[in-house]
């Protein structure tokens, strides 16, 4: 049970800073104004973060959330490729209406420059659990080519949506992010048909 609380309580943290760094900016949200709207303490608040720029790799939380929510209402009988195209849409979508391109610029420049860890590669988490699950899933019925492996199949996966986020950065959002990665996706994985 206190498990669950302190998850809670973290979680709780992370969705009021990402609320207010999408509404007031990252630099006019303060560590004060993220306790009161998250009503946790300043003693919580610092048992889970140093300070507001800790908050940067949680974004990867926030995706894995998306993720474990668009998981539950992926219909089973609908073809494999079709589920990645829809979780990398609604991700996407996500991102655009959520996530200030500032912030997604920040999260990955930090990756770029971390000695420490990289919380878009990890292994571990939820994104690429279900990632590993679908592909499998597919290539088990046939949906998608058995000639590559599962590993090199996410992989390729994960690293094209990842150039298309670090692109959409790039070019300051000049574009929709969800349409363009819909016209574009299909070709990235066109090597994972059958």
């Amino acid at each position: 049970m206190a498990r669950k609380n302190a998850r809670n309580t973290r979680g709780k943290i992370v969705s009021a800073a990402w609320r207010l760094f999408y509404e007031q900016g990252y630099e006019d949200t303060t560590v004060e104004d993220i306790i009161e709207l998250s009503r946790t303490s300043k003693g919580s608040f610092y048992h889970y973060f140093d300070g507001k720029d800790a908050l940067l790799s949680t974004l990867s939380t926030l995706f894995d959330e998306k993720y474990e929510e668009l998981a539950e209402q992926l219909d089973p009988e609908m073809n494999a490729m079709d589920q990645l195209l829809l979780l990398n849409s609604e991700l996407f979508g996500m991102i655009e209406n959520s996530i200030s391109i500032d912030l997604l610029t920040r999260l990955l420049s930090t990756q770029l420059i971390t000695s420490g860890e990289k919380h878009l590669l990890d292994r571990n988490r939820t994104y690429y659990k279900l990632l590993r699950k679908l592909i499998a899933r597919g290539q088990e019925h046939g949906q998608l080519n058995s000639r590559t492996s599962v590993s090199e199949m996410v992989k390729l996966y994960a690293l094209a949506e990842r150039a298309l986020m670090y692109d959409w950065c790039l070019c300051g959002g000049e574009y929709s992010l969800r349409q363009y990665s819909q016209t574009v996706m299909p070709g990235f994985l066109s090597s994972f048909r059958p």
